[in-house]
């Protein structure tokens, strides 16, 4: 079992991590707003506000920093524990964002086709320099979105739907030559992945329909619930299972391989992300507790840009 390190605590709700060359890691404090930089000495820095609510992050091929913003929560706590809920009434909408390291924020897709993004979570490039998100939705008081995958332009040129609908799809990743994408769906416990045709192409009709084309790679018993994942060199899927607190990490063909559990107990367990100059140092978020954790992964993980 690794052992994991406190890097960094006191988070608001961290998210998304990145792993920079110098050592420090990107985060962001989906209950503060900002994308956050936490130095090798665990002293954290905010480099942008964003506003609302960013979620998933991930350097693009121009060395920005693009940002999954799902437009902000309702928030919980419940004893040492902090928890999301629903839509908020000061809810932002959901949008695409391009940081730069001065702190320049740009909103980049606030829609699709006319239809708005409600709560966009989670991204990764490809090898050809797009990248795909996922769009989990809101929940409110008594009715809730249906999500989707979206395949984006850096530049802002253009974004397009490649499934829906699917049910609260949070993480997305893709395997190592770049030839499937997965995600993770949070409430049902289900992991999916398609068979990538092109860039921003899966198996299946084109706009959207290609959710009947899914292969489930894992479906999750009982009330597990999952949040975002990354993918290793050997193509294993390593997804944060949240009310066990851990990151499960899933064969190709779907079987556990390894359940990771944070050291102090966190049902809100929610990414990991790969560093280090041999990239066998994961860094994974206890969001519910505020705290950054490192490890020495048995694996090195993938580069930033796959396929």
């Amino acid at each position: 079992m690794p052992e994991l390190t406190a890097v960094a605590d006191g988070l608001r709700f961290p998210e998304g991590p990145v792993a920079l060359d110098d050592g420090s890691v990107l985060v962001v404090e989906i209950r503060r707003g900002t994308l956050s930089r936490v130095a090798t000495d665990g002293s954290v820095s905010v480099l942008a506000d964003c506003g609302g609510g960013p979620n998933g992050a991930a350097i693009g091929p121009d060395g920005a920093v693009y940002v999954c913003n799902n437009g902000g929560f309702v928030w919980h706590d419940r004893e040492e524990i902090t928890l999301p809920g629903g839509q908020p009434d000061d809810y932002i909408g959901g949008r695409i964002q391009r940081v730069t390291f001065d702190g320049t924020v740009t909103d980049l897709y606030t829609e699709v086709d006319g239809h708005p993004l409600r709560g966009p979570n989670d991204l990764v490039f490809d090898a050809h320099g797009g990248f795909y998100f996922t769009d989990l939705g809101k929940t409110r008081d008594r009715d809730m979105d249906l999500g989707g995958l979206y395949y984006a332009l850096p530049d802002g040129s253009g974004v397009e739907e490649i499934v829906h609908p699917l049910q609260q799809p949070n993480g997305v990743g893709l395997s190592p030559d770049g030839d499937r994408v997965y995600v993770a769906e949070t409430g049902p416990g289900r992991v999916w992945c398609w068979d990538v045709t092109g860039p921003g192409r899966v198996r299946g009709p084109a706009g959207g329909a290609g959710a009947r084309h899914a292969k489930l790679l894992h479906g999750f018993a009982g009330a597990q619930m999952l949040d975002s994942l990354a993918v290793d060199s050997a193509g294993n899927v390593c997804v944060a299972t949240l009310n066990t607190g851990a990151i499960t990490v899933l064969s190709p063909d779907g079987e556990i391989v390894d359940v990771v559990p944070v050291p102090v107990p966190d049902p809100m367990v929610t990414n990991i992300c790969f560093g280090g100059p041999d990239l066998r140092t994961a860094y994974i978020t206890s969001s519910g507790r505020g705290v950054l954790y490192r490890t020495e992964w048995p694996r090195p993980g993938l580069g930033r840009f796959v396929g």
